[in-house]
């Protein structure tokens, strides 16, 4: 017997809310809230999106939607185009690669997992800014960058793996 209509779009809609959630915080991250110097050191939330749903449904989040998440990310963050398209594959390759290890593990070693990696990620836009605007870039705006998105790194897994539960479960 054939699916209905409403539900292979119901299957779609699953399929599609990793990076549909994954776009809704890269829009998030770049809402501005006027307050001082805020922009500089808000979060990367596309990058616990990315690390969260690599670590845990990567069937749902295809490298293809890794590379337009950041593509997007550059287009309106205004850094120069690639990097956080590099940054995020790079990211999302890893976090494949090691999947084996993070499946089945306790939430601590997978936020550790994600100080490590975001560390890497963090350093690797300094870096490649830094070179392709031909000056360094305030370090301190990155590490308060890296700290804030370590800190929310758990409220944002939490909601993730909660909605994980509530919608995802028959994908």
């Amino acid at each position: 017997m054939k699916p209905s209509v409403w539900h292979r779009m119901d299957i779609l809609r699953r399929q599609l809310t990793p990076f549909m959630l994954t776009i809704v915080l890269v829009f998030v991250g770049l809402v501005p809230f006027h307050i001082s110097d805020l922009a500089r050191v808000m979060p990367l939330f596309s990058l616990i999106a990315v690390f969260h749903w690599g670590v845990y449904r990567a069937e749902l989040l295809p490298m293809y939607a890794v590379f337009l998440i950041g593509f997007f990310q550059d287009a309106l963050s205004g850094v120069p185009m690639g990097v956080y398209t590099l940054v995020y594959v790079l990211v999302y390759g890893l976090v494949s690669f090691q999947h084996r290890f993070f499946s089945g593990k306790s939430f601590c070693v997978v936020w550790l997992g994600y100080a490590v990696v975001s560390a890497g990620a963090s350093f690797l836009v300094w870096l490649l800014v830094s070179l392709l605007h031909g000056a360094v870039v305030d370090p301190l705006a990155v590490a308060f960058q890296y700290l804030l998105g370590l800190g929310c790194y758990p409220l944002i897994a939490h909601l993730f793996l909660r909605w994980q539960r509530a919608v995802l479960q028959q994908v």
